[in-house]
């Protein structure tokens, strides 16, 4: 029979024990799941926008800002909402050239994912789904 301190050396080496192990395990970094809405949500390749914003449900300062894309895009600029999540901002032109090179269905309905870092190391993901038209704006 161990004595009460035999007891306790024992539960602390297997504590410790298990302690290590769970160090030593690698854990499958599977990123997480945001939720995003693209703006403008109708992307007219004749228009003559700027950029195309993305705002996400994510806290702004838990995302690494410079390692965020959409479909592939690097981010242009970014900036916290009213309510203190992450808004990123792409060029326009960029989001327009993936239609150009047949990466977007013209017309149609596309999903965008904006693909992103937290400041941690985890990578967070979200899409959307835009609708890409081609047509020239009435008075031009």
């Amino acid at each position: 029979m161990l004595s009460k301190l035999s007891k306790s050396y024992l539960f602390a080496i297997c504590f410790i024990f298990l302690m290590l192990i769970s160090l030593k395990v690698p854990t499958g970094c599977h990123g997480f799941e945001i939720g995003i809405v693209v703006s403008p949500s109708t992307l007219n390749l004749e228009s003559r926008g700027g950029v195309v914003t993305v705002h996400t449900n994510i806290v702004y300062g838990d995302v690494d800002h410079e390692d965020v894309y959409l479909n592939g895009i690097a981010i242009s600029s970014w900036k916290a909402d009213s309510r203190g999540y992450f808004v990123a901002k792409f060029l326009m032109s960029e989001v327009k050239a993936l239609a150009e090179s047949g990466n977007l269905d013209v017309p149609g309905e596309n999903t965008l994912e904006l693909v992103g870092y937290t400041t941690t190391g985890e990578e967070f993901t979200g899409s959307d789904i835009i609708t890409v038209i081609d047509i020239d704006p009435a008075g031009r």
